[in-house]
Order: C-alpha cells, then structure tokens, then sequence
C-alpha cells in the first residue's frame, strides 16, 4: 500500500465511453423490466425514448478510480460504500473525462485495516462542471499502520426509527450475475463456483454493485414513477452477500426529499444493504 501522503496526492484521469446497447444491457443485468408490457420500465432497455439509470454510472467507472491505484492487497479487499450523484442529465451515449483522487484515508492500526474513500467526477466533452459524481469506500483488510488519520471518517446515513413506510420485493434469477457481469465486472466470485468456494461462499455471489442497482429500482418504483431523472443521489453501506435467485426487500423510509433504506435477503432474513440514502429532485 502507498503511504498516507502518497495516497492523499494521488489523481487519475481516465476517459470512457458508452452506447446506447451499454445502457440497455446494464438494466437488463439489473431485472429490467419485471413486465415488458410496462412502458415505464421498458424506457430502460428500448431505443424508443431511451432513459439511462443513474447508477449505470457505477459501471462506466469500476477499476479505473485512485483506490485501484493504491496497491492494496486485493486478495483482501472489501467493497464498503458507493454512491452515485446526477448533477446533469446523462446521454445515452457519450464520452467523459474522468478525474478521481483520495477524500480521506483512515488508519484502523497495524493489522487492523484501513478504510479508503475516493471520489470521480465525470466531464462530458467541452464541460467544466462534471454531469455525474461517484463516491467509493474500500476497506484493505491487510491494511493499516501507515501513519494515517485515526478518527475522522464521516458518519454513515442514519436509519429512522420505527416502522418504515414502504417496503418492495424484488426477484433475482439464477443467471442474474452472468448478465450482469457483461456491464463490466468479470470478477470470477460472481460466476465461477470453484473461485467462490474458495473466497468461503457456498456458490458465486451477486455483484455488490448489482443489489444497489435494484436498490435504485425500488426507489424509482416506489417514489418516481421510474422516472430516472427524477432521482438526484444515492448512497449504500454493503453488508452483506446476495446469491443469485433470492429475493431482495427493501425498506425504505421518506422525510421530505430524502428517502432512507435498507435492504435484505428475504430468505435468508440477512441485511445486505444499510443506511442507505437517496435523494429526490
């Protein structure tokens, strides 16, 4: 691992691109549409009036952003947080100039871990103002004892008391990871069974960043009308595993424009997301 003023100046720049077919095949990875009959939803995956989802963004950025960088052990890395923030319409089809660098570095001590948390924003040709931003937090396992700040780490979203006041099921296929790794994420813990026996799961997980997806969904169904636009920012903490083919709940709870969240495996009754925020426009 770099060292804490290395890592606070690190700064990447990177370019990508995307379709029209990306978009529509990131939706799909996500269980878009539950009825192709639902014009709403059918926005996502049909040119007709195309509509792009805003955690689409998620996969345009995965592997280029500074925490890949920083020479962790990857063997030991776990996803912690992820957000995404809409400033400007998406296009469903472009470029963008990305620019990504450290917020904070946190030092649990010497065997104990570190959390590193970074940010990209997103320019689309000729912009000075990014048209999206994206928040990513990764715990090294192996990590720690660099000489970083202890305290410091922003608090996470709090989950309201009491009963929420809505709550979604969402389905999951078996084959839903082998689609979804097709926006970008080919790590083999999500498709290859031997790979995952050996990380300690009983068979490929879904992507981490899939069950945001859907936890997008729930809030677009729930409070939007599907209208993506309609959503300016979400946030998730992952805490725990979705295999392919279980059921995801979600609770969502609204105070004004924010909606707060989490999200379980139903079968299993284990929390995979927490507080989890989104923010309506």
């Amino acid at each position: 691992m770099l060292t804490y003023q290395e890592l606070m100046h690190l700064e990447r720049e990177f370019r990508c691109s995307w379709n029209e077919r990306d978009v529509m095949i990131y939706a799909l990875g996500l269980g878009l549409p539950s009825d192709p009959l639902d014009e709403r939803q059918l926005a996502f995956v049909y040119e007709k009036n195309l509509a792009v989802l805003p955690t689409f963004i998620s996969s345009l950025v995965l592997g280029k952003t500074a925490i890949a960088f920083a020479k962790l052990d990857y063997a030991r890395v776990l996803h912690g947080e992820q957000s995404v923030t809409v400033h400007k319409p998406i296009p469903t089809r472009g470029a963008a100039h990305m620019r990504s660098k450290f917020l904070g570095v946190w030092d649990k001590g010497l065997g104990k871990g570190a959390v590193l948390t970074d940010i990209s924003h997103l320019y689309l040709e000729g912009d000075d103002e990014p048209f999206a931003s994206v928040l990513n937090t990764a715990f090294g396992r192996a990590e720690g004892g660099f000489g970083g700040p202890i305290e410091g780490q922003p608090a996470p979203h709090p989950i309201p008391v009491g009963c929420h006041d809505r709550s979604l099921i969402l389905p999951t296929s078996r084959q839903q990871a082998l689609l979804y790794r097709l926006s970008g994420d080919s790590n083999p813990l999500h498709v290859d069974p031997a790979a995952a026996r050996a990380a300690g799961f009983r068979e490929p997980i879904l992507h981490g960043l899939c069950t945001f997806g859907i936890c997008q969904l729930a809030i677009l169904a729930e409070y939007c009308g599907f209208a993506s636009d309609k959503l300016e920012r979400i946030a998730v903490r992952f805490a725990g595993v979705v295999y392919p083919g279980e059921t995801i709940r979600v609770d969502m709870w609204r105070e004004g424009s924010v909606i707060s969240f989490e999200a379980f495996a139903e079968e299993r009754q284990e929390k995979v997301i927490s507080n989890g925020m989104a923010v309506l426009r």
